[in-house]
């Protein structure tokens, strides 16, 4: 969580900064997004990890992960690009040192 502090931190003022020369900086941070190979090694590794949080089942793992998402799905792939594709967009020109959150609701916007 501190490299993340970092990132939204660094976003915020380069954007700042970069403002005055038409420049916008923003953020994206996706989480729990699959299916995939990310997906499915991390539910491994954390099965693996003899923590006592995780079960020692990568499915139980993955099922517990989502059963904390309010929306009760993983996210996709695609709903990342979009987000992407909107920061890139002229829908977007006024925004800047801004972070998207694309992650059903798990953090309550407040990354």
């Amino acid at each position: 969580s501190s490299s993340k502090a970092a990132v939204l931190a660094m976003t915020v003022s380069s954007a700042k900064d970069l403002a005055p020369h038409g420049i916008r900086v923003n953020a994206v941070s996706p989480a729990l997004i699959g299916p995939g190979f990310m997906w499915t090694r991390q539910n491994e590794l954390h099965a693996n990890s003899g923590s006592p949080y995780f079960a020692t089942d990568p499915e139980e793992v993955a099922k517990a992960k989502v059963g904390g998402v309010p929306m009760k799905r993983l996210g996709t792939t695609d709903e990342v690009i979009k987000a992407v594709a909107f920061l890139l967009s002229d829908d977007s020109s006024y925004t800047t040192a801004f972070n998207l959150v694309v992650d059903g609701g798990m953090s309550g916007g407040l990354r």
